[in-house]
């Protein structure tokens, strides 16, 4: 083995024992188990760097596989100056997403595919369903190709098909008519091409013949075959993952799969990451003592950094499912952080939870990004409803005009109110002050990909699995209480207007304050982070149990997202709850503690 180039032992130096240890582990069939907050970036560059310059691995035959777009992004950013000093140019190793390098290998296989998001398809394919069905569609046409590997040829050889297979080979039909394939496909056709061509696996094993897989407890049937046909027969593969931040089961991932790697992976060795460097003492205990209620984990150590400062704070907040009140909390929630420049995070089980915060953040004019959180203001049906209200004659009371269009609504009605599905509780945006600017609605700035059609290296970048609409009731319930406080149509119209401008200049790229939900914070971290609506009925979400086919199994997910939103936070952490009716997680975490105010 050469000897360690300097840039190397450096930064070898600079890692903990238990990084350390994971980043020179000899090459072959290796399970790096990494808790939120161990480092494990920073372990993943330095295993590269380590190959690279210690090892004698060719650049050229690593490959490094991320769960999503932004994890590549930010793992090629640190590589690359990283390897540099070693004589590696910038992108000298490959770092892909699974889907990014499915297109890869299809397109060194000759296949020019031309990429449909599913929901278009699925609209022309079968255009009396709703958005509901083609939603579960989605997820039923999914399981079948990536985690059954079944194809419409399979499918068409069944003499009695149900409605779901009549839907999928309706959908493959018009995929097939196009001559185009779907993200699923990305992985699906590239295992099938390389099961098929022995000189292209061997062309794609050699330039996989260090491979590196992150975040592999996310990872769905097909893209851990994928990653295993790499691999063999050497099985020089690093994986990277924890057991206990599996949150995407409604994607395909499946918690038992890094539990039984050791099954696919003779002579696999785990090493354990066993700090964890972002989070308080006190958060890192009750974050462990959660999770540690899970059968389906691997047995470990987890433990804080010594002396890691910070707080944990219970806050009970009586709220009533009221969105007045909800404010409070989230003022509340605001109002205990400490005054200083740290980032802050208001995070919630759903999308809905965070608009009382989108709403006080535009209230007190505090910039925010609030990802695939869309205000009431943004609804495109706002203008609609408007519009139609503006068709009564000159003289009528602006509320009757209102409440015309609410009791003259029909199925008609809906439908042509209906548009996009973005409606979103009521939130005040105060009276006009000046800034009557038209203030178009914005789009929303995460879209699912199966229906925009986003890059494939973007397919894994959903957050959450929550429906986007609101009942149009809602909306137009609001619109009337809303515009108690406007004289006139104009009034009201220039009040919206004034509020959209404020809006768009709030949600800044940057910004100090972020509202999401525990899934879209997989990866991320803040200074101060409050995790609103610990309620029983609420988180663990009812839906998620109600749907997951097993209840016990979807008790541990919502239980691991539960950890996963606690463990965001670098100095402080507020819990809220209704103090009538904590979670269980809480009960779990603390017990007997979950009541009153707590600063631990």
């Amino acid at each position: 083995m050469p000897s360690l180039p300097s840039s190397v032992a450096e930064r070898l130096d600079r890692l903990a024992p238990d990084q350390r240890d994971a980043a020179t582990v000899p090459p072959g069939p290796v399970l790096c188990v990494a808790p939120a907050g161990s480092g494990k970036t920073t372990t993943l560059v330095a295993r590269v760097a380590w190959l690279v310059g210690a090892a004698g691995a060719d650049p050229a035959t690593i490959a490094a596989i991320t769960f999503n777009t932004r994890a590549a992004e930010e793992l090629r950013a640190r590589l690359d100056p990283a390897l540099a000093p070693l004589g590696v140019a910038a992108g000298g190793v490959r770092v892909r997403t699974f889907h990014a390098l499915g297109l890869e290998i299809l397109r060194d296989a000759g296949v020019r595919p031309d990429l449909r998001g599913r929901d278009a398809v699925l609209r022309r394919a079968c255009p009396d369903l709703d958005a509901a069905a083609r939603r579960a569609l989605d997820g039923a046409f999914s399981r079948l190709k990536l985690d059954l590997a079944v194809t419409a040829a399979d499918v068409g050889r069944d003499p009695a098909p149900g409605p779901v297979a009549r839907a999928f080979l309706a959908y493959e039909a018009a995929l097939a008519e196009a001559g185009a394939i779907d993200f699923d496909d990305l992985v699906a056709l590239a295992l099938r091409r390389l099961d098929g061509d022995p000189t292209l696996l061997a062309r794609w094993r050699s330039r996989c013949a260090h491979l590196l897989v992150d975040e592999a407890q996310d990872v769905d049937a097909s893209q851990l075959r994928l990653a295993l046909l790499l691999a063999a027969p050497e099985n020089r593969i690093f994986l990277v993952g924890d057991d206990d931040q599996s949150i995407y089961g409604w994607r395909l991932a499946d918690v038992r799969r890094v539990l039984g790697l050791a099954g696919a992976l003779p002579g696999l060795r785990r090493v354990d990451l066993e700090v964890n460097y972002r989070c308080p003492a006190p958060v890192v205990a009750a974050a462990v003592r959660l999770v540690e209620h899970n059968a389906e984990r691997f047995e470990k150590r987890v433990r804080p950094r010594p002396e890691a400062p910070g707080r944990l704070v219970l806050a009970p907040a009586a709220t009533a499912r009221d969105p007045a009140a909800e404010m409070r909390v989230a003022a509340r929630a605001m109002d205990g952080w400490p005054a200083d420049d740290g980032s802050r995070a208001i995070l919630a089980r759903t999308r809905r939870e965070l608009l009382p915060a989108a709403a006080l953040a535009l209230e007190r004019g505090i910039p925010f990004r609030a990802d695939g959180v869309t205000l009431l203001l943004e609804d495109p049906r706002l203008d609609r409803i408007l519009a139609e209200a503006a068709t009564a004659p000159g003289a009528m009371p602006l509320l009757i005009r209102l409440g015309g269009v609410t009791a003259a609504r029909t199925s008609r009605d809906e439908a042509v109110l209906a548009g996009p599905p973005a409606a979103r509780d009521c939130l005040s945006v105060g009276r006009a002050d000046g800034d009557s600017s038209s203030g178009k609605p914005r789009a929303p700035e995460r879209l699912d990909v199966h229906a925009a059609g986003r890059a494939p290296s973007d397919a894994s970048d959903l957050d959450d699995p929550e429906p986007e609409a609101a009942p149009l009731d809602d909306l137009l319930a609001a619109l009337v209480a809303w515009a108690a406080a406007y004289p006139t149509l104009a009034a009201l119209t220039a009040a919206i207007a004034a509020a959209r401008s404020r809006l768009a200049a709030l949600r800044a790229a940057d910004p100090l304050l972020t509202l999401a939900t525990a899934h879209a914070t997989k990866g991320l971290e803040f200074d101060h982070v409050a995790v609103i609506g610990m309620s029983e009925g609420r988180f663990p979400s009812p839906r998620s149990l109600a749907e997951g086919g097993d209840p016990t199994r979807a008790l541990e997910e919502e239980r691991r997202l539960a950890y996963v939103a606690w463990t965001r936070a670098r100095r402080t952490l507020t819990v809220v709850y209704e103090p009538g009716s904590p979670s269980r997680f809480l009960e779990e975490a603390f017990g007997e503690a979950v009541v009153g105010d707590e600063t631990q």
